[in-house]
């Protein structure tokens, strides 16, 4: 059996695709090319379902949620704070997996941040 062999991108609706494109570029370190083209750290990346009623996403709008490995939860949180995102105050560690923060991009989209363990 063909399997993937990994994510080749994620897409997503913007009012200002520019203005969000920079928010990630400025905000998260996302550097990619006039081609959205990233290259990513090598890492594990997580495949999961959630139930509908599910309330991990933030809004019951979102259908999806990004989720970006980092290095340093804590800095990645703070740096976001003090350019004034909407950074959740809740951090949820799980034993053997690692830590999880949460921030919302300028167009509502809650996204996940991890720090693997």
């Amino acid at each position: 059996m063909e399997r993937v062999l990994g994510i080749g991108g994620y897409f997503l609706r913007a009012s200002d695709p520019a203005a969000l494109t920079a928010w990630y570029r400025d905000n998260l370190g996302l550097d990619s090319d006039h081609y959205g083209m990233w290259q990513q750290s090598a890492g594990p990346t997580v495949f999961a379902a959630f139930e509908p009623d599910s309330d991990y996403f933030g809004s019951s709008t979102q259908q999806t949620m990004l989720n970006f490995r980092v290095r340093d939860l804590d800095a990645m949180l703070e740096q976001l704070r003090a350019v004034g995102a909407d950074v959740a105050d809740e951090i949820q560690d799980m034993e053997g997996v690692g830590r999880f923060g949460w921030v919302t991009d300028p167009e509502g989209n809650r996204i996940e941040l991890w720090q693997p363990a």
